[in-house]
């Protein structure tokens, strides 16, 4: 058999502790976890139901390393080393790999945005006005939320850092909408610097409006989905012509970039919905098709890919493709409560807007009931082995790719009770493998073996020389999990009423990262007959995995077999 070239092997081999597979406890990982809108209070949005029980469980909250009152002692990270759906596309399978890359010109990557020992290396001048903002040792610490959107406006000798700019875009929206914010934006700029002004000095415009029309590049090519609101692309419009008014054909020729940029990226993102809702609304429950269809002209995952090193080559192609539609904003968002500030408005509404966030989650749960399907479909006792040992082959290839939350899925549909009740199918299988893999993402310890395993390649990925060793796909429910319970941790406001600009920081650079790895772009061919298959192929639901597991291997005790004789009766229609 060939062998794996695991990239991120633990530290000591005898570390590894292998269990004998009738010792083997088949832990119950946690996802996949469903995505539910309009989640209230102190309650996750994507916390829901597990694949692998039939219970309501979460996933695993072991101590995460987030403190749990004001954040007056966070310090800034040390210096790092190193550090669209085109026309015509009716399916799945042709979904762009990087769709939201335009011809403008791009902002500096986000491996360098967070690599200082402050972020605030600029401050503004003396003269334009810091009230209402508090430092410390040069880094913003707080500030009132005027003072903060003033600090974001441009002058003629002064630019925000690029630094600050993310964090208070990304984080802003916790107190307002980002229409608002960009109205006030819009307002401080024609007002102070005077572009509604015929009689302007026009070098002071000269100065100021490339500064501005940079601060505008950078939001819609960071944030392109806060543009699908008419009254944001109104205001940018209305800025972007008075920059463009003068005499200055190059701003004209920028603006005109930007825009059209802008247009196109969310065009893509239509299109890629469109795509998402039409496979949801064609999807089939496998059961179905068993009624309808023999399974003797089915075809499974082996049929379709027998090499286990090119399926997990696409998985990794879809993982990326659909990590690059979730905006930054969507970690936020998933989360938005009312502020205690502002007593008008509602606690949620069209501010959560995590679509792409929530398809993402989905997709996990897709691949751990499809790997569950497959390998409780096969009616002989050695073709339900050899499939388990295949998806442990993919899954080892996933780990060595870097493709965690795949890995994670696989593990997950294979620990799931319809799977792991098949005492005789595993008694065949050679489980040392799937030992190790379970060991690496292990949820003791806060998922210490897994987090081990992704710092190691993070790191190989800011010293990569190939694509292939640039991809980094991390578990994304534990992700949101970090993420939630950072902005749960601590306040967004002091008790002097400031914008706790410090715990942002921290949560911006969290989404950076991110931002950093779901810009990869997949080096493997893809393959639209296997892509095709693992978008679109049916998939057993809950109640038609146990009643494929009973049908393989019967009930054990009286609980089983009277649901067993329950689900032939309800799926079936059999007694």
């Amino acid at each position: 058999m060939k062998q794996c070239e695991a990239q991120f092997r633990p530290p000591r081999k005898d570390d590894l502790r292998t269990r004998r597979p009738e010792a083997r406890a088949r832990r119950k990982l946690g996802p996949p976890i469903e995505a539910r809108p309009g989640v209230g209070g102190h309650e996750s949005a994507l916390v829901g139901r597990c694949a692998c029980s039939p219970g309501s469980v979460r996933v695993p909250t072991a101590r995460l390393l987030v403190r749990t009152q004001p954040c007056s002692k966070f310090r800034p990270p040390r210096r790092r080393e190193g550090a669209g759906l085109p026309a015509g596309v009716t399916d799945a399978a042709s979904l762009p790999l990087n769709p939201l890359q335009g011809s403008m010109p791009q902002t500096p990557p986000f491996s360098a945005l967070f690599d200082g020992s402050g972020y605030n290396r600029n401050p503004p001048p003396a003269d334009a006005g810091c009230a209402g903002l508090c430092y410390h040792d040069n880094n913003l610490l707080s500030g009132s939320l005027e003072a903060l959107v003033q600090h974001l406006v441009p002058r003629v000798d002064y630019y925000p850092d690029r630094t600050y700019i993310f964090t208070f875009l990304l984080s802003s929206r916790l107190f307002m909408h980002p229409y608002e914010l960009m109205a006030k934006v819009c307002h401080l700029c024609v007002e102070h610097q005077r572009l509604s002004d015929p009689n302007s000095d026009k070098n002071q415009i000269r100065k100021i409006a490339p500064k501005i029309l940079q601060l505008l590049t950078e939001w819609t090519e960071t944030f392109p989905y806060d543009f699908r609101d008419e009254r944001m692309m109104r205001n940018l419009k209305d800025l972007a012509h008075r920059i463009a008014s003068g005499e200055e054909q190059t701003y004209r020729k920028n603006v005109q970039q930007m825009i059209q940029g802008l247009i196109r990226k969310l065009a893509t993102l239509s299109q890629y919905e469109e795509v998402l809702a039409k496979i949801s609304s064609t999807s089939t429950d496998r059961l179905t098709v068993l009624k309808t269809k023999p399974q003797s002209i089915q075809r499974d995952i082996i049929t379709v890919c027998s090499d286990p090193y090119t399926l997990a080559q696409q998985l990794t192609h879809i993982e990326l493709e659909r990590l690059n539609y979730i905006g930054p904003e969507e970690f936020v968002q998933a989360f938005v409560q009312k502020d205690p500030l502002d007593n008008d408005k509602s606690c949620y509404s069209e501010r959560k807007k995590t679509r792409n966030l929530e398809a993402y989650v989905q997709w996990f749960n897709r691949v751990s009931y499809l790997v569950a399907t497959e390998i409780c479909t096969p009616v002989k006792k050695k073709h339900r082995a050899r499939m388990i040992e295949y998806f442990i082959d993919v899954a080892r290839e996933c780990f060595n790719i870097g493709n965690f939350n795949s890995l994670m899925a696989i593990i997950s549909g294979m620990n799931m009770s319809p799977v792991s009740r098949l005492k005789k199918t595993w008694a065949k299988v050679k489980t040392a493998k799937f030992d190790v893999l379970e060991h690496q993402m292990d949820p003791s310890s806060n998922f210490y073996n897994y987090r081990t395993a992704l710092r190691g390649a993070a790191q190989r990925s800011l010293t990569a020389h190939s694509s292939r060793e640039k991809i980094v796909i991390p578990f994304f429910s534990l992700l949101i999990k970090d993420i939630y319970f950072l902005n749960e941790g601590c306040a967004n406001r002091l008790p002097n009423g400031h914008v706790n600009f410090e715990k942002f920081w921290e949560l911006a650079k969290q989404v950076s990262e991110f931002m950093t790895w779901k810009q990869v772009e997949c080096p493997f061919e893809r393959d639209r007959k296997i892509l095709q298959y693992l978008l679109t192929v049916p998939v057993f639901s809950e109640d038609a995995l146990y009643l494929a597991s009973y049908e393989s291997e019967g009930p054990e005790n009286h609980i089983e077999k009277d649901r067993w004789k329950s689900l032939r009766s309800s799926l079936l229609g059999r007694v």
